[in-house]
């Protein structure tokens, strides 16, 4: 074949042409050596000479194409067999036709075509697509379809499908194939343009089926509501919703999925979105897992409709909480209010999970409901206890006594109760109460084991960071540096030869990371059988380190005394006071009070405290049975029996925490607080260097918020201090805004 342009009869080329034409177009029968000639016509005709016959081939092929669709319509118009099926099976064939023709019109598309038509810059910037373009033939071919036949047989079309449609929700299905095929060739015959093709679907058909949709299933609610009580309106609804889109799926184009689902939830739920909230306090209050799950999935994608649900579900479960912690009774107080808290947190967290499906916004609600509950105040004018009673319970599962806990268990509710701590707001307090307890099970050795207590600070370090805990980590470092201390004291007295004649072993904390205030401090006079061991390890002590003060908290000391009085020996442990009022008694058998006071040097208050220690466990007894007061005196009791050869006094001090302790933790906590939010404020402003009032509020707030929730007034009296401390000061012409003092 040569590629040389010639000279072509057009007449004669066109009429073996437009045979071929006739047979690919109507699917018949062309045999591959006709395709390649007529393959090879449409090419000559492209490069003719003198002058291309291009656009005359595109012409008579454009008429020809809508001859041929015209007496398709006639045929589809007369059909016997209903017109969707007659419909379908000629488009069938002609979108087929139109893809060969398309082909054998190759070179005519890609040499002659294409070159004239709109590409997309010119789209984008003004040139619309019009129809007296010149169009690939395959892209003709379709929109001549549309023209000739969609445009003149839409509103007879459109009808029938929606019949057909209404009917299959009626129970009676029409046939599939036929209904989505004729509703895909209205999305095929645009498939080609570059801006919305989906243009022609959406104005002949999907306006009128999302209008006919929301008719049907505006009466479909009404008619349901009034059959129905809600639990069934909402499940048949449901029912509605998935029939629906399971026939979508079946007949339409994808684009219309999520519109036709809207328009059924708009008819069938929000349209009826009083009765459906009017509801929702019931579901809540009875727990109904069913009813919620269904009210969760029908108001989900309505616009603000979940708000409702979402506050019957907080405000329920901040009435169950706060129920259970006002009917909290009995001894163990912090044990129950942890673990009934932890139940009701557990118990509305599978709810949230398996019934919302663990939407974000029900999460949010329980968390708000349970630092609702967490940070309740029985009275406003008091303190919330939560921080003080977590602390506790952690105290009792750390110390050596808890109750048939095993150390996994142990681990397991410690985990558990960061639960709790993340919902306290206060809490700077839980850490001043857990580092009172945590230095109480230190001294006196009272913790089960040292790595869960480690590990339960690891756990508040990753709850709230390091700064949180790192007084807690010194209180540890403390422990072990004492032991080598205590190896190097003994040490130091061999090498000097020198014999306490007792055992003695020192513990040496910070105190800046020990809460260990100075108020149970009283006057002491140290035994005479101690002096020498105190002497020894202050020589020893400044010897190695210079400008350190030790100060003796002789209220926490123990001490191990054998009694060798009585029948048979015994070995006691008690705290150091009560060893020095009964190593008087070495000495004398009766002693007055006022004997005991003045050796010993303690107050009032805590001598009448250890004598009624020493009275309750029967070591000493009244002569007389007189009070325990300045005129009373005490006799050693030489009858005394214990099953025990060896057991402990319980110290006066380790007893559990009063109010007073309490009241002054929490004073405590204030200072602190104080000094926090001076250095915030510094911080902040020496960042910003000027800074408006309500500026300066929020941003304290929001650094403070991890630790506590601070009061407004304390913040405004701390600027106040700042600004007598010369920190900061406020901007001249300006009542509300301060400036740093460099």
């Amino acid at each position: 074949m040569s590629l040389r342009p010639k000279v072509v009869d057009f007449d004669s080329t066109w009429a073996m042409l437009k045979e071929t034409v006739e047979g690919v177009i109507t699917l018949g029968h062309v045999e591959r050596p006709v395709w390649n000639d007529r393959f090879t016509d449409v090419y000559a005709l492209c490069v003719a000479f003198p002058e291309p016959l291009g656009d005359k081939l595109y012409q008579e092929t454009k008429q020809y194409l809508n001859d041929h669709v015209k007496s398709l319509h006639k045929l589809v118009a007369e059909s016997n067999e209903g017109l969707l099926v007659s419909y379908y099976k000629h488009w069938n064939d002609y979108s087929q036709g139109i893809t060969y023709l398309n082909k054998l019109y190759m070179y005519l598309n890609i040499q002659h075509i294409k070159k004239q038509k709109f590409n997309e810059a010119d789209l984008q910037y003004g040139r619309a697509e019009s129809s007296d373009q010149m169009r690939e033939i395959g892209e003709l071919g379709l929109e001549i379809w549309k023209e000739n036949m969609i445009n003149t047989l839409k509103d007879n079309l459109v009808n029938s499908l929606l019949d057909g449609i209404k009917h299959d929700r009626l129970g009676d299905s029409p046939n599939q194939s036929v209904f989505h095929g004729v509703i895909q060739s209205f999305v095929l015959v645009e498939e080609y343009r570059k801006s919305d093709s989906l243009e022609l679907y959406r104005n002949i058909f999907e306006t009128k089926f999302l209008k006919q949709t929301g008719e049907y299933y505006t009466l479909e609610a009404n008619r349901l509501l009034q059959e129905n009580d809600c639990s069934q309106y909402m499940e048949k609804v449901i029912q509605r919703l998935d029939e629906e889109d399971f026939r979508s799926r079946k007949y339409l184009h994808p684009s219309s999925y999520s519109r036709v689902t809207q328009e059924c939830e708009q008819r069938m739920v929000a349209g009826h979105l009083q009765f459906l909230h009017g509801e929702c306090k019931r579901m809540v209050k009875q727990e109904c897992r069913t009813d919620l799950q269904h009210l969760y999935l029908l108001l989900k994608s309505i616009p603000s409709a979940l708000e409702a649900l979402i506050q019957e579900i907080q405000k329920h479960i901040s009435s169950i909480g706060l129920e259970v912690v006002n009917s909290l009774r009995g001894d163990n107080i912090p044990q129950l209010f942890v673990e009934s808290l932890l139940t009701v947190h557990d118990k509305y967290s599978n709810l949230i999970k398996t019934v919302f499906l663990g939407d974000q916004q029900f999460v949010g609600a329980l968390d708000k409901a349970c630092s609702t509950v967490i940070n309740h105040k029985g009275n406003p004018k008091f303190n919330c206890r939560s921080p003080e009673l977590l602390a506790k319970y952690c105290d009792s599962l750390l110390k050596k006594n808890a109750k048939s806990c095993t150390e996994n268990e142990v681990e397991t509710k410690l985990s558990q109760s960061i639960t709790i701590f993340k919902y306290i707001d206060d809490k700077d307090v839980f850490q001043k109460f857990y580092s009172k307890m945590l230095a109480k099970r230190l001294i006196y050795g009272q913790s089960m084991s040292m790595d869960a207590e480690e590990a339960m600070i690891n756990k508040l370090k990753q709850a709230c960071g390091y700064e949180f805990t790192s007084k807690l980590h010194r209180m540890f470092t403390d422990v072990s540096l004492s032991v080598d201390h205590n190896s190097r004291f003994y040490e130091y007295l061999r090498q000097q030869n020198i014999e306490l004649g007792i055992n003695f072993s020192i513990a040496v904390l910070q105190a800046g990371a020990w809460p260990l205030g100075q108020i149970a401090i009283s006057p002491f006079a140290i035994p005479q059988e101690l002096e020498k061991s105190v002497q020894k390890f202050e020589e020893f002590y400044s010897s190695r380190f210079s400008g350190r003060k030790l100060t003796w908290l002789h209220h926490l000391c123990n001490a191990e005394l054998k009694l060798g009085y009585l029948k048979k020996s015994y070995i006691v442990t008690m705290s150091t006071f009560q060893m020095a009022i009964l190593l008087l008694y070495e000495s004398a058998d009766i002693l007055p009070y006022s004997e005991i006071q003045e050796n010993t040097k303690l107050s009032e208050e805590q001598l009448v405290k250890q004598i009624q220690s020493l009275v309750e466990s029967k070591l000493l007894l009244p002569v007389e049975n007189n009070p325990i007061d300045s005129n009373g005196s005490f006799s050693l009791n030489k009858d005394y029996v214990n099953k025990r050869t060896k057991f402990k006094l319980t110290a006066v001090i380790q007893k559990e925490t009063t109010q007073q302790e309490v009241e002054q933790t929490h004073v405590s906590v204030d200072e602190d607080r104080k000094l926090y939010l001076q250095a915030a404020i510094v911080r902040i402003m020496k960042a910003r260097k000027v800074l408006r009032h309500n500026a300066l509020i929020q941003e304290v707030i929001n650094q403070a918020k991890n630790r506590f929730v601070p009061n407004v007034s304390m913040i405004k009296k701390c600027i106040e201090a700042l600004i007598d401390k010369q920190y900061i000061e406020r901007t001249p012409n300006s009542t509300d805004e301060y400036s740093y003092v460099a």
